[in-house]
Parts: structure tokens; C-alpha cells; sequence
């Protein structure tokens, strides 16, 4: 039997009939459609989409990145069961897909995306928004999403389309090569009319695979862990990934390992969880870094190291330091020279533990007291940097003790930018799994948004907060109409520093003397140093129907929050910090960042910088 269907009705039938399923739990694989349409859509896909309004909701978005930004914010919150498709025209419609694509294939997230193509026929070459190739007549814009994306396909055929498709949900849920999956569209292809096979359309599950480890790898993985006088665990992305945060509890609190965070993986442990020991890296804590710079071995698990987790290699400095790598991933198991134990983190953590126990191993009191009185002691320092008084105009931390004295473990907190995700990563006491939200793999400015609109559709009754500063908030407020226009109610903290704070401060470290960082009027000497500009951020998300909180001072920001928290609309807690360096900063950076400086400049601070920078290449080392 078949049914006559459009290619882009087929295409909305198909996705609407697939399932995703792991540990008994079955969901919907792309629960919505995001879309800005135009003519390389809105007759093919466009038109399928309201043919079919009953089985696949839309989501209508107002710039084609923020639209993947919402998918990727959905499918991290669902544990990548469920994602959803994001459609768009031919042209810069689909350009602009192409950093979301990046930052979904970074962070190993799964997206649709179905951008429009020129015509396959050409009846009329070129078309609006083509782009002519004179060496090759196969090739569009569109072209540009291929290196960042886990599959690509042009369908020229309605018949391709069957092929494409599974291959397609193959690798969506696919906890290894998952990411970006792209289905070039050409747009009189989207709406030629083909005869389908009714099994196409029945109702499939997709098994999302947990293996277990190796025998062999799982023994020497023991013998590892057993040997190991000074060990610390490393939580990466993985552990939420896989849902391994009570395996990775029940682990840590067996043996007495450390374990410490990277950006992705901070709240796998909660906070106060004995063994949690905060953020590793450039932006980690420094009970964290000490434990990193004497460990013998270091157990990865679910992480890709990167250069903020390693310091850029200077970080594991013990003369025989060795790695062991539970990753389900074995490019990733294999890193740094790691002894690899390629599983899905929950089930490699399970079996290293079960094994463990049956040798009664754990580590000994005095690395445990050691540990104890670090965290202890970084407690203390975030207790100081989070204090302020009530009539204080709070530093950027406290503003972060604000919000973490008005949250429970319900609240998600997201960010990817900035200086933010620092002071993040040292300073926020993580009570849940699932709400430190830190997209750091491509640190995308504009993320957070958009993505705390894809996180609150998938956790609607959660407190959702995008923590944003005033750089990032300029790249991409658009998506604020689209939480206004569906009643999606995301809170925005919105920082006002004046500038990139982030970069300045690098900028400053690696003597360029934060040059072209601060949001100024232009000085007599030519540099962006006089007085800040004008710009109402606040008065500019209320003008885009947001509800606005302005807060001057500590006092108004706890109050403002509370509000904010409680709000079932819509709303934004507008803030203008105090710099750090003249009341109370987040503490220094515990490990140092490979930025390259200058090897030759006639500017002191430049001179300086680079003396710096030799001293701590030195140091590096190559793991082997």
C-alpha cells in the first residue's frame, strides 16, 4: 500500500511516528519544529507543517540560530532522548544555521536542521540568494554545514528521501556520533508529490544503546584504580549524558575519590556531596587544581580535556601521572595517552565500582582529610566573595550569592559566555543534577536565551534563569518575543558591566591593554576609555513585551529576584555591577590558559606579558 504525499509531507509524517527509548523510558524523538520561512520552505515545508499541525507542533522563531539554540537548550534538558527540527529558507536563512550547528556537533547534542536548497530542476539559475560556483554547479550554501555537521544529505529525489531519513535518525540517536544532522531541501523537491509506502510512516523506537566495558579494559582499569595512591575523577558531559550522577555517587562515596568538574559535568555530584571537590581547570576551584597537580591518576569520565580543563597542559604535573578514560566515545577514551575504558559512563562506573568492592578498595584517610580540608576551606572563600551589604552595588559574585540564596534545587541556571561561565565554575553551589546548564563547549555568545526557552518547553514547571551580560545580551535578544509570544515564562538576569569583561580581562593579561573590550564613547586619544555609553539594556527588553525588574543595589537585587523567581510571565532582573577589582572579585584563576602573546613588542605591558607566557609554556608537557 502507498499514500500520495508531498516530499516535505512525508518528511513531517516520518519524524512525528519516531521514538527514542532507554532504561524503560520512551519519548517522542523530535517533539517540535522551529521555523522562519521564506521562499526555500514556505511552500514545501511550510505548507506540510499546517497539513499537519496535529501531529507536529511549531515553534515560530525570529533568528535562525537562536532557533537551533532552542532545539540544543530542549535536547540537553532531555538527555538527548528528544530534540527537535528547525526549518529554514534557502540563502542566509540557512547560513545562519551554521554556528548552531557547531555548538550542537561540539557539545555531541542532537538537532534537525532542514534548511531549503536551490532548485534540483533549475528551471531559473540562479535563483534569489544563490550562490554561483562557477567550478562546480552541485554546490550551495548550504555546503557550509557539512564540516559541522554529523550527517549531511541533499535530497535531489523524492525517493532519496527514504535512505536519508533513517540514516539521519540513526546518527540523532546515536550516543556516540550524535550532533547536527542536516537535510538539504531543495525547495521544488519539498513540494513534488511521490507515491510512499505506508510502513514508512509506522510508529518507530530507536534504542539508545548503554555497553558495558571490555572485560580486558575493565581489568586493567582496576589494577589502575587499585594502584592509585593519589587519584582524582573527572567529571565530564558524560555523566549527565548517560543519567550516571547516582552511579557516580554511589562510586565517589565507595572508594573516597575526589572528584572534581568540568563545565559540562559540574552538578553531577551536588555541591555538599563530601566527595565533590568543584570545577577543574583554568576556571575551576583551587582545592580542585592542588588535588589535579599531585594526582597519580586521573579517571575521566565522560570528558574530552579540553584546554581549560588541562590548563593547557600544565595542569597534571605529578612526574607519573597515567589517565584512565571511561568514555563511550574511543576517541575520546584514547586521549592524553589514557588507558581507555570504552562504555557508557553509567554502566563503566557501575562495573569499575562492583569490581572495586569486591577488593574492599578505598583510598586512604589522609588523601581523604586532605580533600576535606580544601573544600572546606573554598567554601569559606566563596562565602566571602558572595557577601555583600544590602545598600552595597554588587560585584558581579555577588550577584551569583543573590540568585543562590533565592534558588532550590528546581531551579536551572544557564549561561555560555562572557566572564560568567569563570565565576560560574568556581562559585555556584550546584544543588541538582540537571541546573548547572554551562554550554562551554564553542562558549557561544547569544546561547542563553534561546536555549532557556528550549529548556523551559522541555521542564515547564522548573524555574528557568538565562544569566546573560550585557556583550552577549547585544548578539541575540531577538528570541525574547517569541518567550513573549507563547507564554513561555524564562527568567533573564541581565548583567550590565559595559563591555566585554571577559576579554578585557584577557585582553589586559596578554598586553593588549583591553583594547577595543570596553562599550565606551570614543576618548581624545582615540581609544574607547571615556564615558560608557548611554544604552538601556532594561528599557530595551521591556520594548520586545518582557517584564522588567530594574535593581540598584543588593537589597533591590534579592528582592528583584524573588519576584522575578515567582513570575509567571516572562521577566527580566536588570542589574549594573560594581567592578571586581575595587570591592570583592571571584578568587584568581588556579591554572593557567594557553593564549599566545606577542613574541616581539615595544610596549611594556606586552614586554611583560610575554615573559609570563615563556614561563608558563614551560611547564607544559605531553602526555605519554
Amino acid at each position: 500500500m502507498t499514500v500520495r504525499l508531498t516530499v516535505a509531507q512525508a518528511l513531517v509524517r516520518f519524524l512525528a511516528a519516531q521514538h527514542t527509548e532507554r532504561d524503560g523510558e520512551r519519548r517522542r524523538l523530535i517533539a517540535a519544529t522551529w521555523g522562519v520561512f521564506g521562499h526555500g520552505n514556505v511552500a514545501g515545508i511550510g505548507q506540510a507543517l499546517v497539513e499537519h499541525a496535529d501531529v507536529m507542533p511549531f515553534h515560530q522563531g525570529r533568528n535562525e540560530q537562536a532557533m537551533v539554540h532552542a532545539a540544543v537548550g530542549y535536547a540537553r534538558q532531555s538527555n538527548r532522548l528528544s530534540t527537535h527540527a528547525v526549518t529554514t529558507s534557502i540563502g542566509p536563512g540557512a547560513t545562519n544555521l551554521v554556528t548552531g550547528a557547531a555548538l550542537a556537533t561540539v557539545n555531541h547534542l542532537p538537532v534537525l536542521l532542514l534548511p531549503g536548497d536551490i532548485f534540483a530542476t533549475r528551471p531559473a539559475d540562479p535563483v534569489l540568494q544563490q550562490l554561483e560556483v562557477p567550478y562546480a554547479g552541485d554546490v550551495s550554501v548550504n555546503d557550509c554545514l557539512r564540516p559541522v555537521s554529523r550527517y549531511f544529505d541533499r535530497v535531489h529525489r523524492p525517493e532519496a528521501l527514504i535512505p536519508s531519513l533513517l540514516q539521519a535518525v540513526r546518527v540523532l540517536t546515536d550516543p556516540v556520533d550524535t550532533g547536527a544532522v542536516t537535510l538539504a531541501l531543495p525547495q521544488d523537491v519539498q513540494a513534488e508529490a511521490y507515491d510512499w509506502p505506508e510502513e514508512l510512516f509506522a510508529e518507530r523506537t530507536w534504542a539508545v544503546r548503554r555497553p558495558g566495558a571490555d572485560p580486558a579494559e575493565l581489568a586493567q582499569a582496576v589494577r589502575a584504580v587499585r594502584s592509585a595512591r593519589r587519584p582524582l575523577l573527572i567529571a565530564g558531559g558524560g555523566v549527565r549524558h548517560s543519567r550516571a550522577e547516582r552511579a557516580l555517587a554511589e562510586f565517589a562515596s565507595a572508594t573516597g575519590i575526589p572528584v572534581a568538574s568540568t563545565q559540562s559535568g559540574k552538578g553531577s555530584l551536588p555541591h555538599d556531596h563530601p566527595q565533590d571537590v568543584g570545577g577543574v581547570g583554568h576556571t575551576g576551584t583551587a582545592t580542585a587544581a592542588a588535588l589535579a597537580r599531585t594526582a597519580d591518576l586521573v579517571i575521566g569520565v565522560g570528558t574530552r580535556y579540553t584546554d581549560f580543563t588541562t590548563a593547557s597542559g600544565t595542569l597534571f604535573a605529578d612526574e607519573g601521572v597515567r589517565f584512565l578514560n571511561l568514555n563511550i566515545a574511543p576517541f575520546d577514551g584514547h586521549k592524553l595517552s589514557g588507558l581507555p575504558l570504552v562504555a557508557d559512563a553509567r554502566s563503566g562506573l557501575e562495573e569499575l565500582g562492583e569490581a572495586l568492592a569486591m577488593h574492599g578498595h578505598r583510598v586512604s584517610d589522609a588523601h581523604v582529610a586532605a580533600y576535606t580540608a580544601g573544600k572546606a576551606d573554598w567554601e569559606r572563600r566563596v562565602d566571602a566573595a558572595f557577601a555583600a551589604g544590602p545598600d552595597a552595588v554588587p560585584t558581579q559574585p555577588q550577584v551569583l550569592g543573590a540568585l543562590d540564596a533565592v534558588v532550590d534545587a528546581t531551579d536551572i541556571v544557564i549561561n555560555a559566555a562572557g566572564s560568567l561561565p569563570g565565576d560560574l565554575h568556581k562559585l555556584w553551589r550546584a544543588r541538582s543534577a540537571d541546573q548547572y546548564h554551562l554550554e562551554y563547549g564553542y562558549s557561544c555568545m547569544g546561547y542563553e536565551i534561546p536555549a532557556a526557552i528550549g529548556v523551559k518547553l522541555a521542564a515547564p514547571h522548573r524555574p528557568v534563569w538565562a544569566l546573560v551580560g550585557d556583550g552577549t545580551y547585544l548578539m541575540m535578544p531577538t528570541e525574547i518575543v517569541t518567550a513573549v509570544q507563547e507564554g513561555i515564562a524564562i527568567k533573564i538576569l541581565l548583567v550590565q558591566n559595559h563591555g566585554y569583561a571577559s576579554i578585557g580581562g584577557l585582553s589586559e593579561a596578554v598586553g593588549a591593554e583591553r583594547f577595543g573590550t570596553a562599550y565606551r564613547f570614543r576618548a581624545d586619544d582615540g581609544t574607547f576609555s571615556a564615558a560608557p555609553l548611554p544604552v538601556d539594556l532594561a528599557a530595551n527588553a521591556a520594548s520586545l513585551g518582557m517584564r522588567v525588574l530594574r535593581a540598584r543595589t543588593v537589597s533591590d537585587l534579592r528582592i528583584a529576584l524573588a519576584e522575578a523567581r515567582a513570575a509567571d510571565t516572562p521577566t527580566c532582573v536588570y542589574v549594573e555591577t560594581e567592578t571586581a577589582d575595587t570591592v570583592s572579585g571571584a578568587p584568581p584563576a588556579p591554572a593557567w590558559w594557553d593564549v599566545p602573546v606577542a613574541e616581539t613588542a615595544t610596549r611594556p605591558s606586552a614586554v611583560k606579558a610575554r615573559e609570563e607566557y615563556d614561563r608558563h609554556v614551560s611547564t607544559r608537557r605531553r602526555h605519554l
